[in-house]
C-alpha cells in the first residue's frame, strides 16, 4: 500500500481503536450508526459511498474524502464514475472545494498504483 494510505490507515484504526476505548455510549452509537448507513438497502453499498464521497467534498473533509475514496475504490468506482463524483461535488460546493478535489485525485492514482501493482503480482 502507498505511504499516504498507509498512514491513514494507521492513524485511523489507532485514533478509533482509542475513542471507542473510552465507553461512551454516544460516540459508540455514534460509529456504530455510522456503519450502518453504508449498509446495502434500497440503494447499494457503491451508491451510497458516492454519495458518501460527494458529501465529503462538499464538507471539505479530506479525513473523510480519503476514506470514501478507498471505499468506492473497493466498490468497483471506475475513474470515468470517480470524475462524474468530483464534478457533482464541484457544481455543489463551488471552486472551494478544487484543492480536496486535487487531493482525491492524489488518493485515486494511489488505489490504481496500487491495484496495477497487485495485478502484476498475481500474473507473476
Amino acid at each position: 500500500m502507498g505511504e499516504r494510505l498507509d498512514a491513514f490507515h494507521r492513524f485511523r484504526t489507532e485514533m478509533n481503536e482509542k475513542i471507542l476505548a473510552h465507553d461512551n455510549l454516544v460516540v459508540r452509537r455514534f460509529f456504530n450508526l455510522d456503519g450502518q448507513a453504508y449498509k446495502p438497502g434500497a440503494l447499494s453499498s457503491k451508491v451510497k459511498e458516492m454519495l458518501g464521497l460527494v458529501a465529503s467534498l462538499v464538507l471539505r473533509c479530506d479525513d473523510c474524502v480519503t476514506y470514501h475514496m478507498i471505499q468506492c475504490h473497493n466498490e468497483g468506482v471506475t475513474r470515468d464514475e470517480f470524475f462524474e463524483i468530483f464534478g457533482v461535488a464541484l457544481i455543489v460546493g463551488g471552486s472551494i472545494t478544487i484543492p480536496h478535489v486535487r487531493r482525491a485525485v492524489a488518493v485515486l492514482e494511489e488505489l490504481e498504483a496500487e491495484a496495477a501493482a497487485s495485478r502484476a503480482k498475481d500474473d507473476a
